[in-house]
């Protein structure tokens, strides 16, 4: 423990560790927040929260979750493998596969675990079988600004749990450039070879970026190796983009199902923290086999299913995306209203969804200016300053309203000023 306690005193002295606060109420946007180092509270505007649709507090999701429990307790104590599963997992996993057009699903308690069973089943088959012998190597392309989940499972996926229990063949991982379809057609040809089970793995929309995969690329390179496997993680394209907020298949106008047609295979992962008022995650896919795999992969045997408020919301959340579009609708022109509103105010802002990370000069700090932020103006953003390029990260969700967009970009204008004066030059 002496190397882990010196390093904390470095890690403290140095700035780089978060600052951490305790919520104590919310309502809409508005957010009660406590300073854990200090106990001074706050009262602001959140625009960092990745509740995108404002549902995590809707009365009807609230509702559900409370009659969940009514009926079925807080939790089930158990994985569904050994101890069953409830109704509401069927039904969840009944309408996340007709949200995103696969007709099997199954659910995780999170997209780490989520990926992580992906891989042991995928790559090693999850466990022996008397007659078997798996002789196919496996070869996973990943984009290199993927989420830490993504990351997580494909770097280990030669040594994961499946590894352990059998003797599978190798898994070889390759990076490409970031949304770089040219590098990553050049990639496949190079390592490609016969008999390879190929995966290539994606963001839909980048976590730090708010950028778009460019699906139809990755498809057209993908066509040239039948039965490749294409997966995309919707954590921040559900309930985001597309006409009806499907994700990244109903923003491109395109359908799993062509994808099929054309020889790839399309896995979608589907998280419950951004869109669906929950927690949570599924694996969605086009043939039975795979998700009855998932069902015996080490992490499902060894983790409890997802407790009935949580599966609850989640349903109910995803029910209401259905029903009401003018909810995405909402959520989409406010990305634009405030994108705009920022651009022409001369900051950074990149991506082209409703994350909206603004790139600061390097003589703007992401922490203090958000600090300034708060405490000046009572306004809540996200600094990025150690797990990506400095940065802001900034959420618009379907609940702001554009006096509230106007004095955020007001404020950050105002911080800019205060920080820096008239030394840089901005551009609109």
């Amino acid at each position: 423990m002496d190397v882990v306690n010196d390093y904390m005193q470095h890690l403290y002295a140095s700035g780089l560790y978060p600052d951490k606060f305790i919520c104590h109420q919310k309502q809409g946007n508005l957010v009660e927040i406590e300073e854990q180092a200090t106990g001074k509270h706050h009262k602001v505007l959140t625009f960092c929260t990745n509740d995108v649709l404002g549902l995590a507090q809707a009365e009807p999701v609230k509702q559900a979750a409370i009659e969940s429990i009514l009926q079925y307790g807080t939790s089930n104590s158990s994985c569904s493998v050994l101890s069953g599963r409830i109704d509401l997992h069927r039904q969840l996993e009944a309408e996340i596969s007709a949200f995103k057009h696969l007709p099997h699903t199954h659910l995780f308690l999170n997209a780490w675990m989520a990926l992580q069973a992906l891989m042991d089943g995928f790559c090693h088959l999850a466990v022996p079988v008397p007659g078997f012998e798996h002789t196919r190597e496996t070869l996973i392309f990943t984009d290199v600004l993927n989420h830490g989940c993504i990351i997580s499972a494909v770097v280990n996926a030669s040594n994961r749990s499946g590894k352990m229990f059998s003797h599978s063949p190798n898994v070889r991982v390759k990076a490409y450039r970031h949304c770089d379809m040219d590098d990553l057609a050049r990639k496949v040809r190079r390592y490609a070879r016969p008999g390879d089970r190929i995966m290539v793995v994606s963001d839909a929309v980048f976590s730090m970026d708010g950028d778009v995969v460019p699906l139809p690329k990755m498809l057209d390179i993908l066509e040239h190796y039948p039965g490749s496997v294409v997966v995309m993680d919707e954590a921040h394209a559900s309930g985001a983009i597309g006409s009806k907020g499907e994700g990244i298949y109903d923003h491109f106008g395109i359908t799993p199902q062509s994808v099929i047609d054309r020889g790839i295979v399309p896995l979608i992962m589907t998280t419950f923290s951004k869109f669906a008022g929950s927690a949570g995650a599924a694996i969605s896919a086009p043939n039975r086999e795979l998700i009855d795999l998932l069902d015996v992969s080490p992490t499902s045997i060894g983790t409890i299913s997802l407790p009935p408020p949580v599966t609850a919301a989640a349903l109910e959340s995803i029910r209401q995306v259905r029903q009401r579009p003018d909810l995405v609708a909402t959520l989409q022109s406010n990305t634009r209203y405030l994108r705009s509103r920022l651009i022409e105010a001369g900051f950074d802002a990149i991506g082209e969804t409703n994350v909206i990370p603004v790139i600061l000069p390097s003589e703007l700090k992401p922490k203090p200016f958000a600090r300034c932020l708060m405490e000046e103006f009572g306004l809540w953003v996200s600094p990025i300053w150690f797990i990506a390029k400095p940065r802001l990260r900034i959420t618009a969700n379907a609940l702001h309203t554009h006096a509230e967009m106007d004095q955020l970009v007001e404020a950050m204008i105002a911080v800019r000023e205060k920080l820096c004066g008239s030394v840089v030059q901005y551009t609109a």
